[in-house]
């Protein structure tokens, strides 16, 4: 098994075989957190547009993101699990856009298979990979809005090449240098309003949810995530 780790965009576009993209500081904790709430379906796209055109179609269908980490006009909530785990969101359909996670779904056009990635399902990831027995794996980090490598999505990255290759990862470790480093903005009391300190816990609490979300390919333009128990 070769496991390479890779970063932003252009790690996105350099990914092949079965291919992670991971973030957690908040697009994939927060699909997690919307799946085990019962949502009937996820669609991520890159663009705002993309979701407001899709909402125009669907007036039931909700969305969800963020842009610079506040919440796009026209949105029903922000990127953030704590603001989703007060909303009903069994059996919607939700349309989820942010600065950097969904935009590396859309970039690894040369992966076999993409699935999503953060600390709250990462032992599930190990042993779906595991199950899959793949070859070629790609972990994509896509860090703060694209624009540089954050702690929490390398770590994460690490923890899933760690964990497969079974070597040591020091957990707690890792998490109070998160906590000091690029989630210290979580902390920030100007951010509380879009980027609670709560969502600093929510996103960390390591193997939360058992199971993995898959981006499959609903047309030429659209994924959606469909959730795999393992």
């Amino acid at each position: 098994m070769k496991i390479e780790i890779y970063q932003l965009l252009t790690g996105a576009k350099q990914a092949k075989g079965l291919t992670v993209i991971i973030d957690v500081f908040r697009a994939f904790s927060l699909t997690c957190y919307m799946t085990g709430q019962g949502a009937k379906e996820i669609i991520p796209v890159g663009e705002i547009k993309s979701a407001l055109d899709l909402k125009q179609l669907h007036p039931d269908w909700l969305l969800i993101g963020e842009r610079n980490e506040r919440i796009p006009m026209g949105f029903d909530a922000g990127n953030s699990p704590t603001q989703v785990l007060e909303m009903d969101l069994k059996d919607k359909t939700i349309v989820h856009t942010t600065s950097a996670g969904t935009q590396g779904l859309v970039n690894a056009t040369g992966a076999d298979e993409i699935i999503t990635g953060s600390f709250v399902n990462a032992p599930a990831i190990v042993r779906y990979i595991r199950m899959r027995k793949t070859k070629i794996i790609s972990l994509v980090c896509m860090g703060y809005s694209m624009k540089h490598a954050s702690e929490e999505d390398t770590f994460c990255a690490e923890y899933i090449k760690n964990t497969l290759e079974e070597k040591p990862f020091n957990y707690e470790e890792k998490i109070e240098i998160i906590k000091n480093t690029s989630g210290k903005r979580l902390f920030d009391p100007a951010n509380q309003s879009f980027s609670p300190e709560s969502d600093f816990y929510l996103c960390t609490q390591l193997g939360r949810f058992d199971f993995v979300l898959n981006a499959e390919k609903a047309n030429d333009r659209l994924f959606r995530l469909h959730r795999i128990n393992c």
